[in-house]
């Protein structure tokens, strides 16, 4: 079985690192290869080195779709694969096109919730109109694949009513991690205050703003407390701006991207998940696999991770509940930490690599099969 997976670009994100984790796990008779349109090359390297063959279509404008179909149609008819995997919405939108011209079936996914209440509300004026132009663009072709993954029960729910897609083409498979990655958690020292920790890019819907707000508050009883939240993006300079006129640059930092952000949380004592909306977190994931102590924001998707027996969860964009939820855990760090415990124990039973790619591939194989059995 060939599969010829399509990505947007290969950025060092959840999208991305998802389909290369997945792609090593695959059956020895699963052919995977890729293809991207546009220049960011993170993950080129590893991808290569995982053996998977790599396609660069190189595409200059934002939306030089005709090129991208063009370029996509022609590696299509040369590889010949028998099936094809998009993901994020300029991959998906040119590999339907692709799809109907080729007759080469297309199983999509989704991997945000693109259409949520939330994301409907980050976007003004212009911006609007555009983002109801693609969503149309999105709803006219989500009829062309004969099936879609979601990688959250939620997710599924949310891009299934938003583009008219009944639910039974609509399978549920997570986010996975390599169990053996991570090692047992010892929680640092405290004499010198807890340290709370956040990864994510730098955007306004991961509750970053909020987080700030919240840790202020914490400090008024905690005077010792440290926050550090890495990754980078384009909210940068308000967050700064914030943490400045809070006073806060003493106790709040932001690293930067670091590679394997995940590893910093064996230096910390609580991770903190504040986001307004997300696909399934692989953050979220590799904190449960960690076993520290979790804050969450109590949004759908989180919810289909972890429960109030594995985290403290907070109401999104609220940064009064938020802090209400970082101070329970300074002040009943040893119930916390059993939380953090076992939480553990549900990732590992659900979001290892290999449970999650075996659950994937079997899906590639059910809608390659029906689609054998209906010649």
């Amino acid at each position: 079985m060939k599969i010829l997976f399509t990505l947007d670009a290969l950025i060092n994100a959840g999208t991305e690192r998802s389909v290369l984790d997945l792609s090593r796990h695959f059956s020895e008779d699963v052919e995977v290869q890729l293809a991207y349109f546009y220049p960011r090359h993170d993950l080129r390297a590893d991808y290569e080195a995982a053996g998977i063959q790599v396609h660069f279509l190189d595409l200059k404008g934002k939306y030089d779709f005709p090129q991208g179909i063009s370029r996509l149609k022609k590696l299509v008819k040369q590889e010949k694969p028998d099936l094809l995997v998009s993901s994020l919405l300029r991959a998906n939108l040119m590999s339907r096109m692709v799809s109907k011209q080729t007759g080469v079936p297309l199983l999509g996914t989704f991997v945000n919730d693109t259409y949520g209440v939330f994301r409907q509300a980050e976007h003004k004026g212009k911006a609007w109109w555009k983002y109801r132009f693609f969503w149309k663009l999105d709803q006219w072709s989500a009829g062309i694949p004969v099936h879609y993954i979601a990688n959250a029960q939620s997710i599924g729910e949310s891009n299934g009513k938003a583009l008219g897609i009944p639910k039974e083409r609509i399978s549920v498979v997570y986010r996975g991690r390599e169990v053996e990655a991570f090692k047992p958690w010892q929680a640092p020292r405290r004499e010198e205050g807890l340290h709370f920790v956040a990864i994510g890019r730098l955007l306004e819907r991961k509750g970053f703003r909020e987080l700030i707000k919240a840790f202020k508050r914490v400090k008024k009883f905690h005077p010792k407390a440290q926050l550090s939240i890495y990754g980078e993006g384009p909210f940068r300079s308000a967050l700064e701006a914030l943490i400045q006129s809070l006073r806060l640059e003493d106790a709040v930092h932001l690293p930067g991207n670091v590679p394997n952000a995940w590893e910093k949380l064996y230096e910390a004592h609580c991770f903190v998940f504040p986001s307004w909306y997300e696909g399934f977190s692989g953050a979220l994931v590799e904190a449960m696999m960690v076993g520290l102590p979790i804050v969450a924001s109590g949004i759908p998707m989180n919810l289909e991770a972890v429960n109030r027996n594995m985290a403290k969860l907070h109401q999104p964009k609220n940064a009064e509940d938020l802090a209400v939820q970082m101070l329970w855990v300074m002040e009943h760090y040893e119930e916390a930490m059993r939380m953090g415990e076992t939480a553990q124990a549900e990732a590992f039973a659900r979001f290892d690599i290999r449970v999650i790619a075996k659950q994937y591939e079997e899906v590639l194989r059910k809608v390659v099969d029906s689609i054998a059995g209906s010649k």
